[in-house]
């Protein structure tokens, strides 16, 4: 899973300070203000919130500027990243489906004219 979508990034879009909230937030699905309050507590609790979330902004990359066509490919990409073999399932699920729905519509075409059935069993 090298992909540049499978990836964590710094969004300086979204941000408020480096970007490593919202770039959590584009990673894992769980909004930004979640990931702030987290930091916060552990800055509160432990004093490492504030050093863990500067290493974050150094080492991470910036988020390139057109990564994912639009929120439903992004949240495609969260479910990949969060479980591949689920998403694995899901898509052939959705193809199952189609080619489903596909021989029903085959099959009305073929059913009510003979001709077209016959041709398509000598292409076969």
């Amino acid at each position: 899973m090298s992909s540049a979508r499978t990836t964590f990034y710094r969004d300086k879009h979204n941000a408020k300070l480096m970007g490593v909230c919202s770039g959590l937030d584009d990673y894992t699905g769980i909004d930004a203000i979640w990931w702030r309050l987290a930091f916060v507590i552990l800055t509160v609790a432990t004093g490492f919130g504030i050093p863990i979330y500067f290493v974050l902004g150094l080492l991470a990359s910036k988020k390139p500027p057109h990564l994912y066509a639009d929120r439903e490919e992004s949240r495609y990409w969260q479910r990949v990243r969060q479980s591949p073999q689920r998403t694995a399932r899901e898509i052939r699920a959705r193809f199952r489906d189609i080619n489903r729905r596909l021989a029903e519509v085959e099959h009305h075409y073929v059913s009510s004219n003979p001709r077209l059935s016959a041709e398509i069993e000598r292409l076969r």
